[in-house]
């Protein structure tokens, strides 16, 4: 009887480690980059995002090994994956009822970041309520291809430590998924600063905005 039991214990013991085994052998199917930034990455695996740095492993194994603007190095059960920025986890479909609406989450330092377009060149944007248009630092622009001495006009904006010069100009389109918007003031700072390029009001506020915690959600009012 108990040599009996003892052989149903074993078996039934043995068919778990064999299901655990097909388990994670099946192993992750889908990896998608939803938002990249310098040793960051936030990505869905398996429909669950994840926010990870360099050298963190999610919970389903997959390990970050580095990350910048061009794409994110994974490695998984010793496998390299190599993958880009997947734009269509990003952003969601439009629907009749509310138009084009995009949803940014929390990074890893709890702020809003995601990335978009400004006259047809990639930019990532740090969503900043509190910046009263787009703006970016000398650097920037130039990458951009904005010629801010010559179209922007003169003038000064007040820092959290200084005064600086900066130059007001107007955007012809600036894209978030799939919202664009066209003529969207913005201003150039001459200095450094801001070491990311701010989404502002000038954008924003044309936008209906839902903040659900680490969610953001960002809808056309028209």
């Amino acid at each position: 009887m108990c040599v009996r039991l003892l052989s149903r214990v074993l078996c039934l013991f043995l068919l778990y480690l064999v299901a655990a085994y097909v388990r994670v052998g099946y192993g992750v199917e889908d990896v998608h980059v939803v938002a990249l930034f310098k040793d960051r990455v936030a990505v869905m695996i398996d429909g669950k995002r994840r926010l990870l740095g360099k050298g963190e492993t999610s919970p389903e194994g997959v390990t970050l090994v580095s990350a910048d603007s061009n794409g994110a190095v994974f490695r998984y059960q010793g496998q390299t994956l190599q993958r880009q920025l997947d734009g269509r986890v990003r952003a969601a479909k439009p629907t009749a009822a509310t138009g084009s609406e995009v949803q940014v989450f929390r990074d890893l330092q709890g702020m809003f970041r995601t990335v978009g377009s400004i006259n047809g060149l990639p930019v990532s944007f740090l969503v900043d309520t509190g910046a009263s248009s787009i703006a970016m630092n000398a650097n920037q622009a130039r990458r951009l291809g904005i010629d801010h001495l010559v179209v922007g006009d003169p003038t000064y904006v007040a820092t959290a430590s200084n005064v600086e010069q900066a130059y007001r100009l107007k955007l012809d389109v600036v894209k978030v998924g799939d919202i664009a918007l066209r003529n969207v003031d913005a201003v150039v700072m001459q200095g450094a600063q801001p070491s990311e390029v701010l989404l502002g009001m000038s954008f924003l506020n044309r936008l209906e905005l839902v903040n659900q915690g680490d969610k953001l959600i960002m809808r056309r009012k028209y």
